[in-house]
């Protein structure tokens, strides 16, 4: 029977309550004898592993700390020399002269230095890795991520890693000491986690749940790995507990994996659950892990239960339901005012980031309270005096940003400056949209700041543009465009990303392929020189790319409205790539795989008889959102309309088409091109199927008086243009195909030409409808 986990646990644990108590060694005041060689020259003298335990059974009352370590190594030693090393390692482990090197290790590792201690686990893992990865939990649970024993174990296990064969251990080893690796041996974890993962039986689901934690730890969401974990979830969801249950589908939640099916069944579990958890710590996690998957009759249900407990809730307890709130889009007042309440109470305890969580999610829920907020301020002001961190001051700064009153003085400003040279390009562009949103405020009310704001964004630009330039890897900058929004990047520093990706183009393959169109889909920078490396690579290594990765390499070219030179050789590779997995993809992913092709007027067969067939509908029925309604804008505009057609009555805002196109402002005219009200000259309501969600928006059908003609005006925002050309995206494209196909005549007309100069007065914008309506068709491009 194996007795190292008892040697590991009293070793481990006496260790670390010592360092914890007395940060100071004093190993230096110990006495040692004068020499030691003498006795480690007898070990060398050995020739197998009886005459090393002859040996330490004759020396066992006199030997030093470092002649213990030396004892391991020369057991390892001798045990490279066999031939059959596992049947050997099983003879050492058991010999009761191993227990007692084991015991003199515990009594001596007070005097053991770091090195020595860990070379002491490492030979003792190669008998047992299990030791090692209880010992780095240990470190864990001391949350010594960051310490060089974490460091030692990392490279013990990259050393060992070919020769490894238990996964259980490993993916505990993995998780411990995911904070220390780098991208390559990160690859090399996930590719041994894969040749592993058929060893272990389909109920080890807390091997499943570390390996999906160390894929959410390094940011990586690895498909395969993902899906192969969530198959072990679903064969066992009867056994998951609530607290499993909610780390799965935070982990799911943060890598934007998407089950349908583990959702349905936790939810199912959970529900069941609400009667039962009566204590605040168990109904938190319960609110948080289900409120933002529950139904209408079960979110009620969890918010007047927390109502109820909210005034015994802890300051972590309270951020974690704040959290829940933001993701339930709930803005009941009451719980809110609760919450708020207990979290002003904890308020001096949050650290800066959790304090950008709470000043996100009260923002999200329109909250409102002075006092609250003026603690909230001068709370982050002083964390940014005496902050040097590039990543905690660009998180104070965004908190800062995000307050009723964002202004930030000369003392942050000069902070900002102090930590640029140090600053990745996350910390820039987060910078960067600080500080437009001070201008876009103190333009208001302090114009003197507006220079100091505008020079600080030139420097933000010169940081980036150097962070850019000087970039030798495209390894490196994955690493940064992981958590960058292409989106919310700056302007100015765009152009010169494009470029750099541009100048890596050859490092693109199928490893990587997948993370770089993502990138480009948020950016809408059109570069058909990058979309056509991406059609290029996925051409010829198609085989070597995962089929569940085919999605996010076609939505560039949907987004962008682009179709590479190979266009159909492109498509027609990805799609019979992923044929095989359409019945197992995720709905909303199936869907939005079918929308990407659509825009791209590439209609696959399998993939329509995937998508339209009763089962894949019903499950898809259970997905939808409803849609909302007019805002300001809108309502400004119809008014125009109004007056430019003769009434109310001749114009019809957020118009739902029979295939589900919702039209901005529809009108008709007859063939006199004369606007006809609606109601009049027997204009029919088509007839369709009742929806599946409430909606306020009228559905219109297709029969008019002979002659007539329906005309769909659509405002186009910056979204539907790429940004650094004035090309109309895929998805705007397909809409004016469909709704011409529909019968409507279509305008679109951009929001730089409404918001132009030569339409800034609202005569002249009248005049500009009139003449779209009544006159030439006009669009914006």
């Amino acid at each position: 029977m194996k007795k190292t986990p008892v040697f590991l646990e009293s070793l481990v644990t006496n260790m670390l309550r010592l360092r914890a108590i007395c940060p100071f060694s004093w190993r230096v005041f110990q006495f040692r004898p004068i020499s030691c060689e003498p006795l480690i020259i007898q070990m060398n003298k050995c020739t197998d592993e009886e005459q090393m335990f002859d040996f330490i059974e004759r020396n066992k009352a006199i030997l030093s700390e470092k002649q213990v370590g030396c004892a391991f190594d020369m057991l390892w030693k001798l045990q490279k020399q066999k031939t059959s090393l596992l049947k050997n390692a099983e003879y050492v482990r058991d010999h009761p002269q191993f227990l007692t090197l084991h015991n003199l290790a515990t009594n001596k590792f007070k005097l053991m230095n770091d090195d020595t201690l860990v070379n002491v686990l490492y030979v003792t893992q190669q008998f047992d890795i299990k030791l090692l990865s209880e010992f780095s939990s240990c470190l864990a649970d001391q949350h010594l991520y960051f310490s060089p024993l974490m460091g030692k174990i990392a490279d013990i296990v990259h050393r060992n890693l070919e020769t490894t064969q238990d996964l259980s251990s490993l993916s505990v080893l993995m998780v411990n000491i995911s904070s220390l690796i780098s991208r390559h041996f990160q690859q090399q974890l996930v590719n041994k986690t894969e040749l592993l993962f058929d060893t272990i039986d389909s109920s080890e689901v807390n091997v499943a749940k570390s390996i999906a934690k160390f894929l959410r730890n390094v940011r990586y969401r690895y498909q395969p790995l993902l899906e192969r974990c969530n198959n072990v979830f679903l064969s066992n969801v009867d056994h998951l507990d609530l607290d499993s249950i909610s780390k799965i589908l935070s982990v799911y939640k943060f890598l934007q994996f998407n089950s349908f099916e583990f959702i349905i069944m936790a939810k199912k579990k959970l529900t069941e659950m609400i009667p039962l958890c009566n204590h605040p710590a168990s109904f938190v996690k319960l609110f948080v892990a289900l409120g933002p998957i529950a139904g209408p009759e079960e979110k009620k249900q969890l918010k007047s239960t927390m109502l109820l407990m909210s005034e015994d809730l802890t300051g972590e307890q309270a951020l974690a339901v704040l959290g829940a709130m933001g993701d339930m889009e709930s803005r009941n007042s009451c719980l809110i005012k609760r919450v708020t309440s207990v979290l002003h109470k904890h308020l001096d305890s949050y650290k800066p980031l959790e304090l950008l969580k709470i000043t996100q999610e009260l923002t999200f829920l329109h909250f409102q309270r002075k006092e609250f907020f003026a603690k909230l301020r001068e709370l982050l002001l002083s964390y940014l005096k005496n902050s040097f961190i590039p990543t905690e001051v660009s998180v104070l700064v965004r908190a800062i940003s995000l307050l009723p009153s964002p202004h930030l003085d000369e003392v942050g400003i000069s902070r900002i400056e102090a930590v640029l040279p140090q600053c990745d390009l996350n910390n820039l562009s987060s910078f960067a949209t600080s500080v437009l949103r001070w201008i876009q405020h103190d333009h208001m009310y302090l114009d003197n700041m507006t220079a100091k704001q505008l020079k600080l964004l030139q420097k933000l630009d010169h940081y980036g543009r150097q962070r850019l330039q000087h970039s030798n890897s495209l390894d490196l900058l994955r690493k940064e465009l992981k958590s960058l929004k292409g989106n919310t990047f700056p302007e100015s520093l765009l152009e010169e990303m494009i470029a750099t990706l541009q100048h890596f183009m050859d490092d693109i393959n199928y490893i990587n392929v997948g993370e770089i169109a993502s990138f480009i889909s948020s950016t809408d920078y059109l570069s058909t020189l990058l979309l056509d490396r991406i059609a290029s690579v996925v051409v010829q290594q198609i085989e070597k790319i995962h089929p569940f990765t085919i999605p996010a390499i076609i939505r560039p070219f949907s987004v962008l409205n682009y179709d590479p030179p190979q266009r159909d050789e492109f498509l027609g590779t990805c799609v019979q790539h992923l044929n095989s997995y359409l019945g197992i993809l995720d709905p909303f992913i199936l869907v939005f795989l079918g929308f990407s092709l659509a825009t791209l007027e590439y209609f696959p067969e399998d993939l329509l008889k995937a998508i339209f067939n009763i089962k894949f509908l019903a499950r898809l029925d259970s997905q939808l959102e409803s849609i909302g309604g007019m805002d300001g804008t809108q309502q400004q505009i119809f008014k125009m309309l109004a007056e430019v057609l003769g009434g109310i009555n001749c114009v019809k805002a957020s118009v739902l088409t029979p295939y589900y196109h919702k039209v901005d402002f529809e009108c008709i005219l007859d063939k006199r091109k004369k606007p006809l009200p609606y109601g009049s000259h027997n204009i029919a309501l088509g007839q369709l199927p009742e929806m599946p969600w409430e909606s306020n928006i009228e559905i219109v059908g297709s029969r008019l008086p002979p002659g007539a003609e329906r005309i769909a005006l659509e405002f186009l925002d910056s979204k539907a243009l790429c940004r650094n050309i004035p090309h109309m995206k895929g998805k705007s494209a397909m809409k004016k195909r469909h709704l011409e196909i529909l019968g409507y005549r279509v305008i679109q007309i951009s929001q730089f030409e409404w918001n132009s100069m030569a339409l800034s007065t609202k005569d002249a914008r009248m005049d500009y409808l009139r003449e779209c309506i009544f006159g030439e068709v006009r669009s914006c491009l």
